[in-house]
This record gives structure tokens, C-alpha cells and sequence, in this order.
């Protein structure tokens, strides 16, 4: 058995693989099913899982683009500006930051275009927000 908490190994299996069953996170985290019905259940209504999605590869899609935006915020603004940015139907995800920018929000829009217009019409528009700066991605690598 793993020296690695029970906890971590249920949520190591669903990080790798979200639509793994009872059975096989039991399997490959060593305990029984009703032990990870158990965890999975006491993590959701903690907070700690928040929700489950399918990762995809941008470049297989071909009605969407995607950006990571970094976000910068007056700090005088940044709950209002982040309320607001956590409105728009655009922004799938958003993060707040430790690096070079205060948020980083994950933009899809139908194309590239449509992209652009959400990030200078919509973003650039909330109150405190001072720039926005787009990474287009390309390829999931991994």
C-alpha cells in the first residue's frame, strides 16, 4: 500500500482521468469503492472538487478558439472587476495569479476574431481591469 494519503491517491486518479468509475479508482488507489464514495463525496461538499470536465486539444477544434488571457486589475477594483469578469459567458476558467498578471482567465470563443472581440469588448471594458494579454493556444503537448 502507498504511503501516499488516501485522499491524494482518489484525487491522483480522477486529475488523470475524470469518468474513471467507483471500481477503477478503488483499484488503482488501493481501497474499496465504498472508501471512495465516501472521499469523493466528503471532497465535493468541501470545495475541494469543484466540478469535472474533459480536457481538450485546441487544435482539433475546429468551432473554437481558445486563449489564456492574463488579467490586470486596479487592486482598488479587483472584487468588482473580478465578479465581473466571472459573469462572462466567455471565460470558462479564471484564476487568480502569483506571476506576471493578477488573473488568468481561459477565453473561447467561436473563432479568432470572435476571440479578439470578447478580450478588447468585453474584458478591456470591466471596470479596474487594465490590460489584457492573450496567449492563443495552439496544441495540447501533453
Amino acid at each position: 500500500m502507498s504511503t501516499t494519503s488516501t485522499e491524494d491517491r482518489i484525487l491522483s486518479v480522477l486529475e488523470d482521468d475524470a469518468q474513471a468509475s467507483y471500481s477503477e479508482i478503488a483499484n488503482r488507489a488501493e481501497v474499496s469503492k465504498p472508501t471512495v464514495r465516501k472521499y469523493i463525496q466528503q471532497l465535493e461538499e468541501e470545495g475541494v472538487i469543484v466540478g469535472y470536465s474533459a480536457d481538450v486539444d485546441p487544435k482539433k477544434l475546429s468551432s473554437q478558439s481558445i486563449a489564456m488571457v492574463g488579467v490586470d486589475v486596479a487592486s482598488e477594483q479587483y472584487v468588482e472587476a473580478t465578479r465581473d469578469l466571472k459573469a462572462l459567458d466567455a471565460i470558462e476558467k479564471l484564476y487568480s495569479s502569483s506571476g506576471d498578471h493578477m488573473l488568468m482567465a481561459e477565453v473561447r470563443a467561436p473563432d479568432g476574431d470572435s476571440l479578439g472581440d470578447v478580450i478588447s469588448e468585453d474584458i478591456l471594458d470591466i471596470d479596474g481591469v487594465t490590460a489584457a494579454h492573450p496567449s492563443f493556444l495552439q496544441e495540447r503537448l501533453k
